[in-house]
């Protein structure tokens, strides 16, 4: 693609980049046969194609965003399935984010959108006060019927019908290796999960200690800081991200680390670009030791010679996680793990489309995210499975409020398999 930006336009580190990922592109179309908005909607416009052009004639003209643009942005899921598709390697990843953060210092949006976005990026990325507003929209859920606007009810559809209570396992600590030592990792509790599901970071301790690792919570680590970079705030998402690199970079230095463990993909795909996030900053090199130890715990059980297991007579189907199988790339390893440890794995038709959840997605734009979510419960129910997988918390809790099916995280099957509890969402009552 032809762009036309000024030297001077090119001096700033964002433009530029936008302008070698733009060049990048040949009109080719392959990214809309891949792209879920483009297949529920069928508007150019809600495809990568069309952001693409959205997106160019933005920034080259430096342009106050106008209210189309922004809608179609808006729109954009981030699932990224379209650079597993593109030919030319076009990393609309880094353009997409680049275009929110313009838009989120250009544009003045309504203030109704104005108040959900501040709501949103002050309670999710924040343990406590996420527990609280999930007790809040379990008391109003009755009442969501009266909210007129759909993303307030969607907020209040979100909460689970039960609040896990606060796993200690959270706090800043260090877990003992089982057996014969392997290695030391940091684990990520995340944010949002801690709150959601707490089962999820116990399992992943118990299966680690058990298979050889040391694992630390290190003291100062939190929110990855995605939830916040996908709406373009910048300074919220760079601030959360800027502790958890001062704090892991902390830990590697004093006792030495092998690894980032990641049991989220939303966040481990935010943490692995941390590197080009930093590029330009005065923590870029510890930004980039941080990335390059950063692994989802899929990645890191491949290199534990995780213990075969017998046949256990459970059908489970995998739900490939937009952020694991497109952002990480990471695409076998869950289903060779799941395998290995006795249970039958299937896949739903078109496993590459998004479920609708994409972080605060299926709040801001809940019809569009309704229909993702309708089409891809039905593909796994077609499967007839005793449980469904994941590795994505968001995932989980959309595709859990729309089927009878139990949805377990990837890692809490493992852990089951090789000597820990049954899942509670496999128990009567979940």
């Amino acid at each position: 693609m032809q762009t036309n930006f000024t030297d001077e336009q090119l001096q700033d580190p964002g433009t530029a980049r936008a302008n070698e990922i733009l060049r990048a592109c040949v009109h080719c179309g392959f990214c809309t046969a891949t792209c879920p908005t483009y297949q529920v909607l069928g508007d150019e416009l809600d495809s990568p194609r069309g952001r693409i052009y959205l997106i160019k004639d933005m920034l080259e003209n430096e342009r106050v965003p106008d209210e189309k643009t922004v809608k179609h942005v808006d729109r954009c899921l981030s699932c990224l399935a379209c650079m597993t598709t593109c030919p030319s390697g076009v990393h609309y990843m880094h353009l997409v984010d680049h275009a929110r953060a313009y838009i989120e210092e250009n544009y003045k949006r309504p203030w109704s959108d104005r108040a959900l976005r501040w709501l949103l990026a002050q309670i999710i990325p924040h343990p406590t006060r996420f527990r609280m507003a999930l007790l809040g929209a379990k008391i109003g859920r009755p009442f969501a019927r009266l909210l007129p606007d759909p993303r307030l009810r969607a907020m209040l559809d979100m909460a689970p019908k039960t609040i896990p209570p606060v796993s200690r396992n959270d706090d800043p600590q260090s877990f003992a290796a089982e057996g014969g030592y392997r290695k030391r990792v940091a684990l990520m509790t995340g944010c949002a999960q801690k709150a959601l599901n707490t089962d999820i970071n116990d399992a992943t301790i118990r299966l680690l200690t058990r298979l050889g690792c040391e694992v630390v919570v290190v003291e100062g680590a939190g929110c990855c800081g995605a939830l916040t970079h996908h709406m373009g705030k910048e300074h919220e998402s760079h601030g959360s991200a800027a502790r958890n690199i001062r704090a892991w970079t902390r830990e590697m230095d004093e006792d030495g680390l092998d690894a980032i463990v990641i049991n989220t993909s939303g966040c481990g795909t935010t943490v692995k670009d941390y590197g080009h996030m930093f590029r330009n900053d005065a923590l870029a090199a510890d930004a980039a030791r941080v990335s390059a130890i950063a692994m989802d715990v899929s990645e890191l059980l491949m290199q534990l010679d995780l213990p075969e297991g017998a046949d256990k007579g459970t059908r489970v189907a995998y739900h490939a996680a937009c952020s694991l199988q497109h952002g990480q790339k990471i695409k076998t390893f869950p289903k060779d793990l799941l395998k290995r440890a006795g249970f039958e794995v299937v896949e739903p038709s078109d496993p590459h489309l998004c479920c609708g959840s994409a972080g605060t997605y299926n709040l801001l734009q809940p019809e569009i995210s309704g229909k993702l979510k309708a089409r891809k419960v039905r593909t796994l129910e077609a499967k007839a499975p005793d449980i469904i997988a994941a590795g994505n918390i968001g995932c989980m809790m959309q595709i859990g409020s729309g089927t009878g099916v139990p949805v377990v995280h990837t890692v809490e099957l493992l852990d089951w398999a090789t000597g820990g509890p049954r899942p509670r969402a496999l128990t009567a009552g979940g």
